[in-house]
């Protein structure tokens, strides 16, 4: 079946509230693994996850790092607050990172909370520090369907944009933890390998590696390797279409080097564990790509991206993930990029054949989503077993809990 006439509501699964982490656990590295492989469940902790990979293996990081989304603003003349979360940039940026950089003013998409009390005019904050007064200011551009288009300027120019919602937002905890960012949050929700700011959520399942993990992996010889996908607030977007062909799939930044496309295509075949979900869509989006500049080699750069269906319709070619990499390749030295500058809107379901990946390390995701959707695509119908499982054996659910590792 065409991933397009699956029903979401075959993948739900009843989630009691006290089954979801609200905190992390006082050491990252101990939380649980459930282990799966082809119908065989273990558990393991993560301090010990290099037992459970062979010698060889190259598991694929997502190096983003999440911003203070949050910026909270007071009506003027009153006590209403109005909330605008900054979800991406205006289109006129060519990635997140230019955006970024920005210094003064900047063109954000944002969903604000309390848009009806903010009729009309400009939105001021002031944030004083030790060190500085800023005051931020927030005037609508203009409504669209799902977000309002916002400039957001401030007058101390010597300030990034990514410098300003350090001084003045806050963390933006995914909304099932029905709790307020608390100071803790700044470091534990962020991997300590976070590098590259743009995120409105954490890629949670490299929260449980530790510098101590790391120094096992490399014991062991499995090397490690980073791309970057700044998750969007999609991410939590419910499924609320009874089938996915009229589920619109959020669309996202990525950010890969040729050196990293050159290591990963060095460990085919078989050899590449994804850690998270938005690792492995990035990866497995490599191919799709990889396809497409095969299949059009005048494609220029700004033209290059995988929207949600096209890996179930651009031709495979007998699967060959080396040609594809390889071509991929050949086309950004072609138009000189070090970097493959990109979006991906990929949809990974049960009915997708996976092309790079060879395992994934990966958090229990919510009832009803594209993320479990994913984890279907890799255990078939057994995602019910692992979950069932994951319940009866006091294993912890969502962003701040525990997770899977699963073989392709």
């Amino acid at each position: 079946m065409h991933p397009r006439f699956l029903s979401i509501r075959d993948f739900t699964y009843e989630l009691p509230e006290e089954r979801i982490a609200r905190y992390p656990l006082p050491q990252r590295d101990q939380s649980k693994l459930l282990v799966w492989k082809k119908g065989l469940i273990s558990e393991n902790s993560y301090a010990s996850v290099a037992d459970e990979i062979p010698e060889g293996s190259l598991l694929v990081f997502n190096n983003t790092k999440v911003v203070e989304a949050r910026l909270q603003f007071r009506k003027p003349g009153g006590d209403s607050i109005i909330e605008i979360f900054c979800l991406e940039p205006g289109s006129q940026y060519a990635d997140i990172t230019t955006a970024m950089l920005q210094k003064g003013s900047v063109t954000w998409k944002c969903l604000v909370g309390g848009a009806k009390k903010w009729k009309e005019g400009r939105l001021a904050n002031t944030v004083n520090t030790a060190q500085r007064s800023v005051t931020l200011t927030a005037t609508k551009l203009e409504k669209n369907n799902d977000h309002y288009l916002i400039e957001l300027s401030w007058d101390d120019t010597s300030l990034s944009f990514a410098e300003l919602l350090h001084l003045a937002g806050a963390i933006p905890l995914p909304p099932y933890l029905n709790r307020a960012a608390e100071a803790s949050d700044k470091e534990r929700y962020q991997t300590i390998y976070a590098r590259h700011d743009g995120s409105v959520a954490a890629p949670t399942a490299g929260l449980h590696f530790t510098d101590t993990v790391f120094q096992s992996l490399k014991k062991k010889g499995i090397g490690h390797e980073f791309v970057t996908l700044h998750v969007g607030a999609g991410t939590f977007k419910p499924v609320k279409s009874e089938t996915m062909q009229d589920h619109d799939m959020h669309s996202e930044f990525i950010d890969v080097t040729a050196a990293c496309i050159e290591h990963i295509l060095q460990q085919l075949p078989g050899k590449i564990i994804a850690v998270g979900t938005t690792s492995l869509r990035t990866i497995e989006s490599l191919f799709w790509l990889g396809r497409k500049v095969l299949a059009d080699e005048r494609i220029q750069p700004e033209a290059l991206f995988l929207s949600q269906w096209e890996a179930y319709e651009i031709p495979a070619q007998e699967n060959n993930a080396r040609t594809a990499l390889q071509g991929l390749l050949d086309w950004m030295k072609k138009h000189q990029c070090s970097r493959l500058l990109t979006k991906t809107q990929i949809i990974i379901a049960p009915g997708y054949t996976f092309r790079i990946v060879g395992g994934l390390i990966t958090n229990f995701h919510q009832p009803q989503s594209t993320l479990l959707l994913l984890v279907a695509a890799i255990t078939g119908k057994e995602w019910k077993t692992v979950y069932g499982y994951a319940l009866q054996h006091g294993f912890r659910f969502l962003s701040y809990g525990d997770g899977s590792l699963l073989w392709v």
